[in-house]
């Protein structure tokens, strides 16, 4: 009985099944446990297939920016937005990385880029409000951090950072108020 050559070997079988979704879901378990620079390969190969996907651009990115390949993840997150720039997550992600390299204009116009496309993200205000506090404009960082909590009221992170603004505020009362939540 005659066999198809692509079943026959079986490697040739593997790559023939393999579609750039799937990779780009293997890529994104490794990336999540802590295998950047193996999730890499896999997101290239995933491009291969399909080169102006923005999602796998994106993806991409971030595990660059894992790896701590900045410069890297920068292109890949402006490929992301030549394809689509209204993913939000790409201007938010590029705010991340400019605000690790403590290039905090550059940081917030990024975020606020982010908010444009996506302004009822709480992760989103939440980071513009941690960039604030960081350079002592706590006024501002309240209003975002307030923002994060008001689009969800038991964001961690957000009500930690609200309540240190305050206290940074010398708002002593609101501060009580806000380590009371996050005990909830």
């Amino acid at each position: 009985m005659w066999t198809p050559w692509f079943l026959v070997n079986h490697d040739i079988k593997e790559d023939l099944m393999e579609t750039a979704a799937a990779l780009n879901d293997s890529a994104i378990a490794l990336t999540e446990a802590n295998r950047p620079k193996e999730a890499i390969s896999l997101f290239r190969k995933a491009l291969t297939m399909e080169p102006a996907n923005p999602l796998l651009w994106l993806n991409l990115g971030i595990a660059q920016q894992k790896s701590g390949d900045y410069n890297s993840a920068i292109d890949s997150f402006f490929h992301c937005l030549s394809f689509d720039s209204s993913m939000a997550e790409a201007w938010n992600a590029l705010g991340l990385i400019h605000y690790e390299l403590e290039r905090f204009e550059e940081a917030e116009a990024f975020y606020k880029k982010a908010l444009q496309k996506e302004q009822r993200s709480p992760k989103n205000w939440n980071n513009l409000g941690v960039l604030y506090f960081t350079i002592g404009s706590y006024e501002e960082a309240r209003h975002c951090f307030e923002q994060a909590v008001s689009l969800s009221p038991h964001y961690y992170d957000a009500l930690y950072n609200l309540r240190d603004t305050c206290n940074e505020l010398g708002d002593t009362r609101a501060a009580v108020e806000f380590g009371r939540r996050l005990g909830e």
